[in-house]
Parts: C-alpha cells; structure tokens; sequence
C-alpha cells in the first residue's frame, strides 16, 4: 500500500464501530446497555500489538500518524481482534488475524477487506476501508483498516432496553439491510470473483461439517444427527429441486450473502434505529440468500437467552415483529413484494425447515470453533469457554426442525 490516505475533513460524518462481532458476536449476557457502546479494553497477552512498530507503518501511510498511538481492544467480538487506534489528530479501526494455529478457510481478512472495497460502490452501508497490510513482521500477521463511525450495537435480538416501538424499528430496518445486501449488483461492484460453480448449500454443508471436525471435542449426538440429516435431505431434495416453483426460484435466486447476518454485525445510528453498517464480512460470498433470511429467523425458533427473540417461554416480545412480518418485510424491500401478499409467507417458501436448521447446523459450528480457540488460548474474547454447551443447545434445535 503506497497511497498516503489524508486525514478527514472535520465534517466527514464519523460512521460505523467496526467491532469483530465474527464467529458469532457471541455474548449473549443480557446485560446490553440501551446505547450499546462497545466495551474497549487494553490488549494483553497474544492480543497485545507492538505500538512502536505499528505507528511508524501507520506514518508511512496514513496521515495523522506518527506521534504516538492509544491502542484499546473492542471485547465481545470472537473471530478476527479487532482494535480502536487513536492518535492525537485521527481515529480508526483495525481489524487482523487471530495468532496462532488457525482452520482452513478461516480469518481470512485480506478477502473481507476486498469485499468492503467493493461495496463502497453499492446501497449497502459499510465503514469505508482505508488499507491493507499483507507484511506480517508489521504486528504478526496481515490486517486492514477502515474508518470508525460512532453508533449503536446490540447483541439481545429480543432488545431488553429499548421501547417497543424502537425495537420494531429497529428490527425492520436490519431485514431491509439484509435485502440490499442480496440486491446488489455483482458485476458492477466488481464481485464477480466470489461466484463458484456448483451447489452452495452442498459447499456450506462440507464447509461446516469439516470445520466442526477440526475443532470438535466432545461427542455431541444431536450435532452428529443433524449433519446426516441435513445431507442426506440435501442430497434429496435440493441438489437438484424438483420441479422447482418460479416462487422459490426468484427466493433463491443467487445473489451476495453474507453468512453471519445478525444484530452483533449490525451498527445503528446513535439516536435513531436507522441500519449504518454492517459489519464482518468474513463468510460473505455469493449463494442463496434464503440461508442468510433463515439465519436471522432462526432467533424465532428457540429460547436461548440473548439470542433468541422470543421471552424465556416462548412468548413473543412487545414490539419485536414475528416471523411472517419479517420476512413480508424483506420480500418487499427486496423488491418481491407481489410474493409477501399471503399471511404467512414462510409458509410459501419451499424447505424453510431445512434452512433452519442448517442455520443452527452452522451456528453450532461457529461456536466450537470459538471453544476450540478458546482452549487453544487463541481466541479473540475471554468469553470463549462458555460456549461448550451452547454447541449442544444449538444442534438440539436444529435437529427439533427436522422432525
């Protein structure tokens, strides 16, 4: 990276925290304040960045650089670190490799990157990236950087401090997100390296499956279940539809995705619930975008306390839109509004089980690989070694919709 890259002008509008909410956003605590101001801390250990090396790289290629840096940790994030970096004229995010031994296909910041570069053309809002350094012996392995925008991120799907209108809002304004993503212009944006020849959902299957292998460390049966039931329903059914409606045709038709679509990747506008950043494009590429609407309805399918968007006994919460709005919602900023006029419209979509379930499949995934990592003690959050039994929680519910 040769280009200085100015500093902003005083009145460039400050946009989105990109935080590492990656291989899950994985909190779920419940205790999110109604601002949902990241929480920074001072990295340490195998986190901890050499400052002195870092600020002369910054100097060469960013103004506003080269007096001395503040250097803070964003927490809760498990996948790629992620860091605050201040000088005393300029302030930007950081994003880099975990250390240490990492899985195939995982952390792949160069590519994510890439994609964030791309979309700056398109209606989706991401924080603008500013560059890339492939030079390991910078800090210890490659990283990107990208402008900060003050904003809000909420981990609580069911979101406990805000009013119900504002939830509503809120909620409607992520699945209009998710639309724009899946409406985006491939070859104009210049995506078209993200195609693969082939089955997406069979790749994602393999893809999952191998990297649960990799990280596995229990015997976990309802996981095991799962996976053969989701192949073997694969293999049967959606290999190769049969007889495939134009309904379900246009649904699935291929376009970007993002692969972890949820409200811990999602930055909102301070005072508003307006979407201004979405946030972790590690597993974007191009497929189905029914996996990533199941994704975000998959909280509609069990109770697991922060992450879930229904109460504790699977009663809805005030001003939280169910399933069938949601997804009438996206149909139609989608521009398939004519599909959205039944009442239930997940109903009208061939296999939604199965989305779902593949959905829990691979969130289930995600989070042993954070577990592994987290024994490993190469994980980007100390929450790591809780999440052992959600693994379990997980695999039950997904394999509770194939029956």
């Amino acid at each position: 990276m040769s280009q200085r890259i100015p500093t902003p002008s005083p009145s460039r509008a400050e946009g989105p925290v990109s935080q590492d909410r990656g291989e899950a956003a994985i909190e779920g605590s419940g205790a999110h304040h109604r601002s949902a101001s990241p929480i920074l801390s001072r990295a340490t250990g195998v986190h901890a960045l050499d400052e002195a090396r870092l600020d002369e790289w910054l100097a060469r290629h960013l103004d506003g650089f080269g007096h001395g840096l503040d250097i803070r940790q964003f927490e809760g994030g498990q996948s790629n670190p992620t860091y605050l970096i201040e000088s005393l004229e300029r302030r930007i995010v950081l994003r880099k490799k975990p250390p240490g031994n990492l899985l195939p296909t995982a952390h792949r910041i160069e590519r994510e990157y890439r994609i964030l570069s791309s979309l700056a053309s398109s209606d989706v809002p991401t924080p603008a990236v500013l560059g890339l350094c492939e030079d390991a012996s910078v800090i210890g392995t490659s990283f990107y950087l990208m402008e900060y925008l003050d904003g809000r991120v909420f981990i609580d799907p069911r979101l406990p401090d805000l009013p119900a209108a504002e939830r509503r809002a809120l909620l409607l304004a992520a699945v209009a997100g998710l639309a724009a993503i899946h409406c985006v212009d491939i070859e104009r944006t210049g995506l078209e390296s993200l195609i693969r020849p082939g089955d997406y959902l069979g790749r994602q299957l393999r893809r999952w499956r191998q990297q649960y292998e990799a990280s596995r460390t229990d015997d976990i049966e309802a996981m095991d279940r799962l996976a053969e039931y989701l192949q073997s329903y694969h293999t049967e059914y959606l290999s190769a539809v049969r007889e495939p409606t134009a309904i379900f045709e246009r649904m699935r038709r291929a376009s970007l995705v993002h692969g972890d679509y949820r409200l811990g990747n999602l930055l909102f506008a301070l005072h508003e619930p307006r979407l201004i950043g979405a946030l972790d494009w590690e597993l974007a590429t191009v497929g189905d975008p029914l996996a990533d609407l199941a994704y975000v309805c998959m909280a509609f399918h069990h109770d697991v306390a922060g992450y879930s968007m229904l109460e504790a006994r699977g009663e809805a919460v005030s001003g939280i839109p169910d399933e069938h709005e949601l997804i009438e919602h996206y149909l139609r900023a989608r521009g398939l509004g004519d599909i959205s006029a039944s009442e239930a419209p997940c109903l009208q979509i061939p296999h939604w089980n199965f989305y779902l379930a593949f959905s829990c499949f691979r969130f289930a995934a995600i989070l042993q690989g954070v577990y592994r990592r987290g024994l490993e003690g190469n994980a980007a959050s100390s929450q790591s070694l809780s999440k052992r039994e959600m693994v379990r929680t997980f695999a039950e519910a997904g394999y509770g919709l194939c029956r």
